[in-house]
């Protein structure tokens, strides 16, 4: 069974920096692409970033590009989100993804969906 648990969400002020983690467990991490996407109150789910499980390529939604950074430790199994320069906009559930396994394309929701989510981490930027 996937466990994805996502940690590190709070509240901050605008220009603040967060960074989010995600455990995993039940899921062959190191053969598993990776990603992160968020929901605002009243908003379809929307992609945030990805990360490949071969060479660890990233990819990003265009409303965070440049502000954000997704990594992955595969010795923890862990995936993180380093978010700079939050801004209101960004206020949502921040959901970690795990895509299927193996699965080496494109991680764009144009293409595939992930298999598994976590339960959600709240963040919220003040102005």
């Amino acid at each position: 069974q996937v466990q994805l648990v996502e940690s590190g969400g709070g509240l901050v002020q605008a220009g603040d920096s967060l960074r989010l983690s995600c455990a995993a467990s039940g899921v062959t991490f190191q053969t598993s692409a990776m990603g992160w996407f968020r929901q605002a109150p009243g908003k379809d789910r929307e992609f945030v970033a990805g990360i490949s499980w071969s060479f660890d390529e990233t990819s990003y939604g265009g409303s965070v590009e440049g502000r954000f950074t997704i990594s992955r430790d595969n010795y923890k199994n862990t995936v993180y989100l380093e978010m700079n320069s939050l801004e209101p906009e960004d206020t949502a559930v921040y959901y970690c993804a795990a895509y299927p396994p193996y699965y080496s394309g494109s991680l764009s929701p144009d293409y595939v969906f992930p298999t598994s989510w976590g339960q959600g981490t709240q963040v919220t930027v003040s102005s």
